[in-house]
């Protein structure tokens, strides 16, 4: 026989937060400091006008700068990554309100797939050559989003 604890609501509370405290120093909070850095080594170094020119005719698809793709390619290695370095961009003044609404639903959609296929779909038993078929659907809905929202918007 198995005797259950029943916690109080402040108990709850209190443990919900511990985890939730944790979850956003150890992995949120690294990402986006990293977002930080990254496009900041870009901006000294001259690359992110680089990325910016090479990226324009593709990112003009849908009607954002070329340093957006920036965004894109974070968000497919991790979503607190996509978030940073939208927000840094914004802070350069590389991307505005507009372009920033435009992507948060494709850094969302985009769900950091490399980071789930270690994470979940491994441990899960999926068959390592779906990998590529679930990522792909993950980037194109998130670029479909993209369309989407600039309608919307």
């Amino acid at each position: 026989m198995t005797t259950q604890t029943h916690k109080n609501v402040m108990d709850l509370f209190t443990d919900g937060a511990r985890r939730g405290f944790t979850i956003a120093t150890t992995s949120l909070l690294p990402n986006v400091v990293m977002a930080f850095v990254i496009i900041q080594a870009l901006k000294v170094t001259g690359l992110l006008e680089v990325v910016g020119k090479v990226c324009e005719p593709i990112m003009a698809l849908w009607g954002l700068p070329g340093e957006a793709a920036t965004v894109l390619l974070a968000s497919v290695m991790s979503m607190g990554g996509g978030v940073g370095v939208c927000a840094s961009l914004i802070m350069a003044g590389t991307l505005n309100g507009h372009d920033a609404t435009v992507l948060l639903p494709a850094i969302y959609l985009m769900g950091n797939p490399v980071q789930n296929v270690g994470r979940c779909l491994g441990t899960a038993g999926v068959l390592p050559k779906y990998y590529p078929h679930i990522i792909t659907i993950c980037v194109v809905s998130a670029l479909l989003s993209i369309w989407v929202m600039q309608l919307i918007v």
